[in-house]
């Protein structure tokens, strides 16, 4: 699944098989399970994402509620990190990293089956990219000097004041 067929704004939930991990991870740390698996299985069931135009939010929490809003502008990179628990369930963590002066991620995206094109959705909204208009001209095969005639007009003039220099530089040298 690619980046332009994934609708992310039906994103809300994280998947199932992160219950799975939860618990597994839980098990793992036996004396503690019954300690650690319940705050992780409220956590997973109050676990809620939100990805707009804007940006992503994401919070959590029952007694203790957590919210973080990310907008896109603000993500500097992604990381994609996948244990071999989370390979098996086919999930993995989205670590988003902002310019705070932090080491840390800032918001770890996690549960989501699609998350490589959830990750590259992300990267296409942080680096602002936008569908290029359809311009008449560019389906009739009119090209860009149909489409940006003043800016070919100005390139032409400095071209034309370049080569002027050229040649003044070169009597210079030449006397």
């Amino acid at each position: 699944m690619n980046a332009d067929s994934l609708d992310v704004r039906s994103l809300e939930r994280p998947h199932p098989n992160l219950l799975k991990l939860y618990f597994i991870r839980s098990l793992l740390a036996l004396p503690l399970f019954p300690v650690m698996f319940p705050f992780l299985y409220f956590r997973y069931h109050t676990l809620r994402y939100r990805f707009d135009d804007e940006g992503i939010g994401m919070r959590w929490g029952i007694l203790f509620r957590q919210e973080i809003n990310l907008t896109y502008a603000r993500i500097q990179d992604i990381h994609v990190q996948s244990g071999l628990l989370q390979r098996w369930l086919g999930l993995a963590d989205l670590k988003i990293q902002t310019a705070s002066g932090n080491a840390a991620a800032e918001m770890v995206v996690e549960g989501f089956l699609e998350y490589e094109a959830l990750r590259d959705h992300l990267y296409t909204k942080m680096r602002g990219y936008k569908q290029p208009p359809s311009h008449p001209a560019v389906a009739a095969g009119g090209g860009a000097t149909t489409l940006n005639g003043e800016a070919v007009d100005i390139l032409k003039e400095i071209a034309a004041e370049l080569k002027k220099t050229r040649e003044a530089l070169e009597k210079c040298t030449n006397s």
